[in-house]
């Protein structure tokens, strides 16, 4: 059975914004990543039997309005913490992916005080120097999708779905504020790493063994950034873990929130 999620246009300091909202319980927060949250994703579902989950549109993605104030990384850390704040949700447990992840982190060093764990997926946000990074700006298309999977067969389902203009229209909008925010330099925040340190809450980093964007080794950086957090590498995965191996990913999750 599958759980129904709603969805709305909230108003955030003028900003309209896209969230999809479903289940019961404890409330959790879902950060995407450079391709958006167009459609519910099973993981997400699953998640949805055990927590109240909120799925939004960043400014700049999706459905959501393309502010002029957006210019940073730290433009949206600014507005989640506004968000969270109108909505009056505490004890929330976020998890972001990939530049969500890099956004969770900043919203962690600046104010936590209304989250209760903290789980990032195959984040960017720091550089490492020697590990290099997949430039997701120089990839084509097809290459884009390609490299986040080491299972191609997830690949070649995506790339035979022939996209709408609207579709088409979305995509492009994305790949414009990613670019915002991520262009230079590329996908890291120079400062971040230098204030990891203020996170206190209980922090899973999880990474793809296979991650062609940013490789498995930026998270024993973060590690050593976050003197408390857990470390869960996926064997035989690329960069989304919670699309390619979902069961996986949710069993580690569910063992992190038990212990946290």
């Amino acid at each position: 059975m599958t759980t129904a999620f709603t969805s709305e246009i909230r108003d955030v300091g003028g900003c309209r914004i896209t969230l999809k909202r479903g289940g019961a319980g404890r409330p959790l927060l879902y950060l995407h990543g450079a391709s958006g949250a167009a459609q519910i994703q099973p993981f997400m579902q699953e998640l949805a039997r055990e927590f109240d989950v909120l799925v939004p549109e960043h400014p700049g993605f999706g459905a959501s309005d393309e502010p002029a104030w957006l210019d940073s990384i730290h433009d949206l850390a600014y507005f989640y913490l506004d968000l969270l704040d109108q909505l009056d949700l505490r004890e929330v447990t976020v998890i972001g992916s990939s530049i969500g992840g890099w956004l969770a982190l900043e919203i962690a060093v600046r104010n936590a005080t209304r989250m209760k764990a903290l789980c990032v997926i195959g984040p960017s946000g720091i550089h490492v120097p020697g590990l290099g990074k997949g430039d997701i700006f120089l990839w084509s298309p097809e290459e884009r999708v390609r490299n986040l999977f080491v299972d191609q067969a997830i690949a070649e389902r995506l790339l035979a779905q022939t996209p709408t203009p609207e579709e088409q229209e979305i995509a492009v909008k994305n790949q414009f504020t990613v670019a915002r925010l991520a262009w230079e330099p590329r996908l890291f925040d120079p400062n971040l790493h230098k204030w990891l340190h203020r996170i206190k809450l209980p922090t899973q980093i999880v990474w793809g063994d296979s991650d062609r964007i940013l490789p498995a080794g930026y998270a024993a950086e973060y590690r050593k950034l976050i003197p408390q957090a857990r470390v869960d590498i996926i064997a035989q995965c690329g960069h989304l873990p919670q699309t390619e191996k979902p069961q996986e990913f949710l069993r580690l999750f569910r063992d992190f929130v038990a212990q946290a």
